[in-house]
């Protein structure tokens, strides 16, 4: 794809491996909205999701892959033959299509399809030429390379570089891997295997060590021109490595890393807000560059520091990653104009029927709250994307809760354009607010996550409220904020019950779950 060898290509998951989290699972709309963005920012290939797992996976591959305008876009496909073409018919009509195919190579993972290591080179040699019969851009993976026997992973390499692979990607599956070993690893494939030179190495690190960006970082260093990476780390067990990470990494350590990637790095909050919006993976506050506390100071001598020189305890600007300084400049007597404008510096481009809905929450927060933040826009605009699923709304909730007694919440909901009231009793404020919305539309579907985090500071804070909720293996993820939790708490309940309908209704029982496993193969 490049000859540039100090060219770095970012190669985002997020939609494949990242979706992979339990409940991390996203609507269409959303895998089309984040695949935009990821284009947008300057993503070189959009790994868009796994064609037949399911048929929302194969309808979002190849939406995807039509509308794309720069990334190329991959699908994976296992090493058979039927996911290779269920892969191909989903991105080939992309400008730029790519099929990415993998088997498992260690010694656990031959035991799976009980082959023998001539069986799996010859299967290897055959779907990776089938692949390449159909796409002129493949890249094969041996699945747990980190953990595969030197020998064998140098001959399974070969044979897929002869078959017609353009791209090697080195998983390190579990994340067993240490930096040292990941560099050395890299190197010593590019000296031993005939036609590595032809090829772009490409690493895939896993963060259950913690050490994701540092092994792919030392891959880079190794000799590997593609990073696998997800946007705030996200993916199975303890994630993948970070995008924002190796991107900034790359950009602040040019002096020991001289290599570059064409990430537009001030595109990085924007898309980290959007990913931990849909995902329901809220980002920890510590986490770096995109964590709330990544360009906090509260440490007396660090603020005296800063005052003096922001580069005393400042590596990066927060303008660097798209984060603007937390402002004031909007209260209640601002107009539509100033928000949208507000907006679209915080990366939003809304149209004029989300900006009137965004304007009233925005006149309704600012007649409550003192000062209303960056972040407090952020969630607004939030909640007003949730609300496109409205067959049950919330109208109105009052909560009678102390130390006497058990609370109770008299909740007044719309369901289906029919007002309906009911009363509960619960262990605290939001049990009894749960039971009622469970009492006027009754289901069965089980509570996965309940999670609160305070918007800014202060005792008006909005609270934003993410709810994932799992039935008959559909699982949705709600978020609203509120100056008041348990209203926020309510209608975050109820926005994840609306995802559930929808997908019910647009896809049919179980088309977005994982129909089939990586391990099939």
């Amino acid at each position: 794809m490049t000859n540039d060898k100090d060219r770095v290509l970012i190669f985002d998951t997020t939609l494949r491996d990242g979706e992979q989290s339990p409940g991390a699972t996203m609507t269409h709309d959303e895998k089309l909205e984040i695949a935009e963005l990821l284009d947008d920012m300057g993503v070189d290939i959009i790994e868009a999701g796994f064609p037949i797992a399911s048929e929302g996976d194969f309808a979002a591959v190849s939406e995807i892959a039509k509308r794309a305008k720069n990334a190329s876009i991959c699908g994976l496909a296992r090493a058979q033959f039927p996911d290779i073409e269920r892969c191909w018919d989903a991105v080939k009509n992309c400008e730029k299509p790519r099929i990415h195919t993998f088997i498992g190579t260690s010694p656990l993972h031959r035991a799976i399809p009980n082959l023998t290591m001539d069986q799996m080179a010859d299967r290897i040699h055959e779907t990776v030429t089938h692949a390449r019969n159909l796409c002129p851009d493949v890249q094969w993976s041996p699945m747990d390379a980190t953990r595969t026997e030197w020998d064998y992973l140098c001959r399974v390499i070969e044979i897929a570089i002869k078959a017609g692979a353009t791209t090697i990607n080195i998983p390190d599956t579990v994340g067993y891997t240490a930096p040292r070993e990941s560099a050395d690893l890299i190197k010593r494939l590019i000296a031993t295997v005939p036609g590595a030179d032809e090829v772009i190495f490409a690493t895939h690190c896993h963060n259950d060590l913690g050490m994701a960006t540092a092994n792919a970082l030392a891959a880079v260093e190794g000799g590997a021109r593609q990073i696998e990476c997800t946007i705030n780390g996200l993916g199975e067990r303890a994630g993948n490595t970070a995008l924002e990470e190796v991107v900034m990494a790359l950009k602040v350590r040019g002096d020991i890393m001289p290599f570059y990637t064409g990430v537009e790095s001030k595109k990085l909050m924007h898309i980290s807000r959007r990913v931990a919006t849909a995902s329901g993976f809220n980002v920890q506050f510590n986490k770096a560059i995109v964590g709330k506390n990544a360009f906090a100071h509260e440490s007396g001598i660090h603020q005296d520091g800063m005052l003096k020189n922001k580069e005393t305890f400042e590596i990066m600007r927060p303008e660097d990653v798209g984060l603007a300084g937390t402002s004031l400049p909007l209260g209640k007597h601002s107009g539509r104009a100033a928000l949208r404008a507000k907006l679209r510096d915080l990366g939003y481009d809304v149209g004029d029927n989300q900006l009137k809905d965004v304007f009233v929450r925005f006149k309704a927060l600012a007649d409550r709250k003192k000062e209303v933040y960056d972040d407090d826009i952020v969630a607004l605009i939030t909640a007003s994307a949730e609300g496109d699923y409205d067959r049950l709304q919330v109208l109105s909730l009052k909560v009678v809760c102390g130390t006497g007694g058990p609370a109770e919440a008299t909740l007044e909901m719309e369901i289906d354009g029919k007002e309906a009231t009911a009363t509960c009793q619960g262990d605290g404020p939001v049990d009894a607010t749960f039971k009622a919305v469970r009492e006027l539309h009754p289901n069965k579907a089980r509570l996965q996550l309940y999670q609160v985090a305070a918007v800014t500071e202060g005792t008006d804070a909005q609270a934003t409220v993410s709810v994932r909720l799992e039935e008959d293996g559909l699982i949705a993820t709600g978020q609203s904020a509120d100056t008041d939790t348990v209203v926020a708490s309510a209608r975050a309940y109820v926005n994840a019950l609306n995802r559930l309908l929808v997908r019910r209704e647009k896809a049919g029982p179980g088309a977005d779950a994982k129909e089939i496993s990586y391990k099939d193969a």
